[in-house]
């Protein structure tokens, strides 16, 4: 079996066992469900547009961060015309400081390239950071922050490389 076809068949299994262990939402609920990828209140309709159109994608990604986390943000970069990965970002659903992100980069080429993806919590002085970096054909990361993090995400051909294909600064990611 290919890479890519366990990958898919990992992200559809994750994507059944969520579907099938998730409870029933309720007006409160601040999650609002696209396709089985739960996206939270705070997400825009650019993010919600992508979950829509490549829901495994924004599932499998759920899934590497683990349970709890609902689709904040989710771009294409580095934009939608030229996007060679996406930058998915997720939240626990708490406010302020106490709310924890998870991010990951998605390869959208078809070879490996060196990423970076770095959450950084929104200080001033001496911020903590969680950082993923590597050769990397499917996604950098997860990567895990609270306290209002800004997430960075980098790729280039190969380490050495002085030219970025992608070079973005994203955040806070706050609500």
């Amino acid at each position: 079996m290919s890479a890519y076809a366990l990958r898919t068949a990992v992200a559809l299994a994750a994507g059944a066992a969520l579907c099938l262990s998730a409870p029933l939402a309720s007006a409160s609920d601040r999650d609002t469900p696209v396709q089985g990828v739960k996206i939270s209140s705070a997400a825009n309709a650019a993010t919600r547009a992508i979950a829509e159109k490549e829901p495994l994608a924004a599932i499998a990604a759920a899934t590497v961060c683990g349970t709890g986390y609902e689709l904040y943000n989710a771009e294409p970069l580095p934009d939608l015309n030229t996007r060679q990965g996406t930058l998915f970002t997720y939240d626990n659903g708490g406010l302020g400081p106490g709310n924890s992100e998870c991010a990951i980069l998605d390869n959208n080429t078809a070879s490996a390239k060196w990423m970076k993806i770095q959450l950084c919590e929104n200080k001033a002085t001496s911020p903590r950071c969680d950082v993923d970096q590597g050769n990397y054909s499917d996604y950098a990361g997860p990567v895990f922050m609270n306290n209002c993090p800004t997430v960075t995400a980098l790729m280039k051909t190969t380490s050495g490389s002085s030219s970025y294909i992608i070079n973005a600064v994203r955040g806070s990611f706050c609500d």
